[in-house]
């Protein structure tokens, strides 16, 4: 599957966790759900995966985590905040170039239209 149709998914998935909990939860709880639709619609997912970080061609010690990775090509990075910011989509552009992925999604779970919550990056364009 290509990264959009794998966002897709996860945007139907993401609607359907939505419309079952309504916003208002930690960001935790949308993270196991989320993770649970999509096992149980077989996309192969990593929970919380840590990425290395190369500086100067060196290992460093200190990595990062991101929240879910699918099918190594698309980052999801889950919020449950008041709104998305800047910070949050420069997090996202940063994991997309560490980890040589083309497309990510922030999906801010407390947003009361589910669809004003997602906003999709791709690596190397805001």
């Amino acid at each position: 599957m290509t990264e959009n149709e794998l966002a897709r998914i996860v945007f139907d998935l993401g609607l359907k966790v939505h419309k079952t909990l309504g916003p208002g939860l930690l960001e935790s709880v949308y993270e196991e759900c989320l993770v649970r639709e999509l096992i149980e619609n077989n996309i192969e997912v990593e929970r919380q995966k840590e990425i290395p970080i190369i500086y100067n061609d060196k290992l460093l010690s200190t990595g990062f985590r991101v929240d879910i990775m699918i099918e190594k090509k698309l980052i999801i990075e889950l919020k449950a905040t008041k709104e998305i910011s800047d910070l949050h989509m420069a997090q996202l552009l940063t994991y997309l170039k560490l980890s040589n992925c083309k497309l990510g999604l922030v999906i801010n779970f407390n947003s009361v239209l589910f669809k004003n919550g997602v906003r999709r990056i791709i690596n190397g364009y805001l």
